[in-house]
């Protein structure tokens, strides 16, 4: 069946924006159906997607084939992009802290030069936000599910000084405690802009 030059400019459109995401699998299971005759295995797969510059999903699928897990848990990832704000596009505004079920986890800003130092899940998902700066430490639950998600819920807590701001009515530099590099002052100044 031949395709109209529309629909393939829409194949085309959509393989360039999905080219501008990278995706790391965070976990695989293997599950065992017991059948008369055997046992017929499935596997699940949790993967983390991102484009590195602030967006960033996470999606889990089922199948019977690897890859096709792989391949259903990153389009339901792709469904499911955030937005985090991120300071000077490398770390975290302010430290936050998320819970899902017993799974918590608290995210750090950190200075330049710091770089990821983050286990497992919580690493995957920052690396793929694109920030280059944080320490996090997980705490209870080592389940990736519930690190992930809760790694998320942290993440949702994000604020931007601008937004909380313009919410009090007040000035950035009110809200930010001076750093030693003037980084509020700068903020400031490109608010009176």
């Amino acid at each position: 069946m031949a395709r109209s030059p529309r629909e393939r400019k829409g194949d085309r459109d959509r393989e360039e924006r999905d080219s501008e995401f990278k995706d790391k699998l965070v976990h695989i299971n293997r599950v065992a159906k017991v059948v008369k005759g055997g046992k017929r295995f499935g596997f699940a797969a949790l993967v983390v997607v991102g484009d590195q510059k602030g967006r960033v999903g996470y999606g889990h699928g089922k199948a019977r084939e690897v890859p096709e897990a792989i391949r259903k848990a990153t389009e339901a990832a792709r469904r499911g992009l955030i937005r985090v704000p991120l300071r000077e596009g490398r770390t975290l505004h302010h430290d936050s802290e998320g819970h899902h079920g017993a799974g918590r986890v608290i995210l750090r800003s950190a200075p330049p030069g710091t770089g990821v130092i983050a286990g497992g899940p919580s690493r995957a998902v920052c690396e793929m936000l694109g920030i280059q700066d944080v320490v996090a430490k997980s705490l209870g639950s080592t389940n990736p599910y519930n690190m992930v998600r809760a790694t998320f819920d942290a993440l949702l807590r994000q604020e931007n000084p601008r937004a909380v701001a313009a919410r009090r009515s007040k000035k950035v530099s009110e809200i930010v405690a001076r750093r030693r590099d003037g980084s509020a002052a700068e903020l400031d100044a490109s608010d009176a802009a």
